[in-house]
């Protein structure tokens, strides 16, 4: 079985082994069927939004719903990103534009309106979805209009095939390398019988199918991997299933409901004292408001994206001083650098110009770490490889990042969770 290395050493996972890069935050039960291939460039066949001359970036970002708390992270990054922008002289001479709306979850039609709205807002690119069900729900009517569908978190395999007209990327590693990642960390933990309960949508299967494959692949056993309706009002059937196997470990793959599950566990006699749990990015997040002190002390969880440095914290705490988390922040202001970038080397803020720059401004060209570094660079006739604060990004022709960082976390007697190591894998395709 390879292994995900620690930071300074590179995974390189063989494209036989079909291990495509994909993006965070799970989705509902009605996502869209993927395709057979992905687009890797942009199809002239989408109803091609007009540029006006001035770049406007929508964000489809979580307000409400399940995952309500990525959600002022992931709104501080693109802001920040935007205040750098135009402070650095803006796209094609003028200010970028932006337009914040509420993604929701996979059980509204939120989503669906927002992108409505920021459509007839003329945006050129949208941020989001968060959840991967939620971008599956609106990708169609996104990339038809000839708009960048750029989500900071998505996790889901399928958008790797799925035919996006070469309009949809993402700054988010991958649910394999994720769940590669948190297999390996258990069995290294010593837990050889490990059960998985996860929720039953396209991130909680296909996340725990690739826990199940690292932990097998490492010589250990899953004693059961049982899928939960996410909006059930009582897990006691699933969680009496999972005791009866007694299993050494458990991998929780889940949403808000985390906050149900957890004293159920306890309930029944496999909280974290007794049985190791581990959490994954979608609900790797602070307790200490929500459970007795030392509840989860020990509780080890897997967070997609590099280590958060504390400049660019500071940096997000005075766009937001109320921030707790910083889950996918970093992401997200990749994507609108990105995205700003691209525009200046299309000199155009038209979708489908931006697109077809995208994979140039990520790769293969001098390196430059800053927006206003890189488009003086571009301004001068260079092409430039932006290493953004989520790590080196570097674009496949789906649109997908090929070198992924996975973070280590661990909970303490509070309740909150501190790193404690980096891995970092590479896809080759």
């Amino acid at each position: 079985m390879i292994r995900i290395a620690p930071v300074g050493r590179v995974l390189a996972v063989a494209a036989a082994a079909s291990l495509a890069l994909t993006a965070c935050g799970g989705g509902g039960n009605n996502a869209a069927a993927p395709t057979d291939s992905a687009s890797s460039a942009p199809s002239t066949s989408a109803a091609q939004s007009k540029g006006d001359g001035t770049l406007t970036i929508g964000t489809l970002l979580p307000q409400t719903g399940d995952l309500a708390y990525l959600g002022p992270p992931e709104f501080a990054g693109v802001d920040l990103a935007i205040e750098e922008i135009n402070a650095a002289g803006g796209v094609l001479g003028k200010s970028v534009a932006k337009v914040h709306t509420d993604s929701g979850d996979a059980k509204t039609d939120i989503a669906s309106q927002s992108v409505d709205k920021m459509i007839q807002q003329k945006a050129d690119a949208i941020i989001g979805a968060a959840s991967s069900g939620v971008s599956f729900t609106v990708i169609d009517k996104i990339v038809n209009a000839g708009v960048i569908h750029f989500s900071p978190a998505n996790t889901s395999p399928e958008f790797t095939t799925y035919n996006d007209k070469g309009l949809y990327f993402r700054t988010a590693p991958s649910d394999v390398l994720q769940g590669r990642v948190l297999g390996d960390l258990i069995i290294a933990d010593g837990s050889d019988a490990v059960a998985i309960l996860n929720r039953q949508d396209s991130y909680g299967t296909g996340l725990a199918d690739q826990v199940e494959k690292a932990v097998t692949g490492g010589g250990g056993e899953v004693t059961d991997k049982i899928a939960y309706d996410p909006a059930a009002a009582d897990f006691s059937a699933d969680v009496a299933k999972i005791k009866a196997k007694n299993p050494k470990a458990l991998a929780l793959i889940s949403f808000e409901e985390s906050k149900k599950i957890i004293p159920e566990l306890i309930k029944q006699g496999i909280g974290p004292d007794k049985v190791k749990l581990y959490f994954v990015d979608g609900n790797l997040q602070n307790y200490s408001e929500d459970f007795p002190k030392g509840t989860l002390k020990g509780v080890k969880g897997t967070q997609p994206g590099a280590e958060v440095k504390d400049d660019l914290k500071n940096k997000l705490l005075k766009i937001n001083p109320d921030l707790k988390d910083f889950n996918y922040g970093p992401e997200s202001y990749d994507a609108a650098i990105l995205i700003a970038l691209a525009a200046e080397a299309a000199k155009s803020d038209e979708g489908a110009a931006i697109a077809a720059k995208l994979p140039e401004v990520s790769k293969g060209g001098e390196k430059c770490d800053n927006f206003k570094a890189c488009v003086d660079l571009i301004k001068a006739g260079k092409d430039v490889d932006f290493n953004g604060v989520s790590g080196p990004i570097e674009f496949s022709d789906a649109g997908d990042p090929t070198e992924a960082t996975i973070g280590v976390y661990q909970y303490d007697d509070s309740n909150t969770h501190k790193n404690v190591d980096f891995r970092t894998g590479k896809v080759e395709g």
